[in-house]
């Protein structure tokens, strides 16, 4: 599973990257020669995700090592990293951005530009991006929902950014082509904020797989009734799960009968670490503790 699972998260990661660089040469150039500072914005943007793109492609690797001594899960806290990455570059991004169209509007209200409104390749060219990113959005979310790795969710999650970027785009280069060149410097700055946001939402994720956070109220639900159904098992005291990239691992205290053997509680333990493993995707490991209860 964790090969095919890695084949899928670099393809997705590969796919993305190649897309990117395609965007990022012609909107740039098309954002120059066609004067949209719109259009420029989103090469701007699409530029950043190639050089994030790369780096996350060195991390998606490295999380693909097998495990070892010190790591004894693996290494699947890189895509994890990988996701902090693209989030550190997608805020950046937008920051410049929006600097950007804050300097064009100011030129433009005070009569310091000669802007007179975008070429229709400009707008050509932004309508393509959105087409394409939405094809990319669908793809590389179903293979993020496929492989639950962060790092190619949060690919998907900057698709889907680019779908809005590249809306605002299209709309600033339409009416700045019927005489209000404020608002394509407006756009731009409108897919900032955009992008500042999805970056922000990011970085947020990625930091709560890093930091271990615990998992949700329904996984412990979904544990809790799973493990009603073993005979035997008196009373579940803890559960505590903690991630390690993806995949968890499982600390548990259960109570047992104080008549039955040490074979017994053995057998107990043993079931519970099977059915969790076997029903709770991406569960990699179950610690069980049993001690005696007091049967009332």
């Amino acid at each position: 599973m964790d090969q095919k699972r890695y084949k899928k998260s670099v393809l997705a990661v590969q796919i993305g990257l190649l897309a990117n660089a395609f965007l990022a040469v012609i909107k740039t150039v098309v954002g120059i020669v066609g004067n949209s500072p719109a259009l420029l914005a989103d090469g701007i943007n699409s530029t950043s995700d190639v050089a994030y793109g790369l780096v996350v492609s060195v991390f998606m690797r490295l999380s693909g090592k097998p495990a070892d001594e010190e790591h004894p899960y693996g290494h699947h806290q890189f895509e994890s990293i990988a996701a902090v990455v693209v989030g550190a570059f997608i805020i950046t991004t937008a920051i410049s951005i929006f600097w950007a169209a804050i300097v064009r509007i100011y030129e433009l209200w005070h009569g310091e530009s000669d802007f007179t409104g975008a070429s229709m390749l400009a707008l050509y060219i932004a309508f393509f991006t959105v087409l394409l990113k939405i094809l990319l959005t669908f793809w590389t979310g179903r293979v993020a929902s496929q492989t639950n790795n962060t790092a190619v969710q949060a690919l998907a999650a900057d698709h889907r950014n680019d779908i809005f970027a590249a809306t605002a785009a299209c709309i600033g280069i339409f009416v700045g082509r019927m005489g209000y060149q404020w608002v394509d410097p407006l756009a731009g700055g409108v897919v900032s904020i955009i992008i500042f946001k999805t970056g922000l939402d990011i970085i947020r994720d990625a930091a709560a797989d890093l930091m271990s956070t615990g998992a949700g109220q329904a996984l412990y639900r979904q544990i809790d009734d799973l493990l009603a159904t073993i005979p035997g098992m008196e009373d579940m005291e803890e559960v505590h799960v903690n991630r390690f990239g993806p995949y968890m691992v499982a600390n548990i205290t259960i109570g047992v009968s104080p008549d039955i053997s040490v074979a017994e509680g053995d057998r107990i333990a043993t079931a519970v670490e099977d059915i969790l493993i076997d029903q709770v995707e991406f569960m990699r490991r179950v610690h069980v503790h049993y001690h005696p209860v007091t049967v009332k």
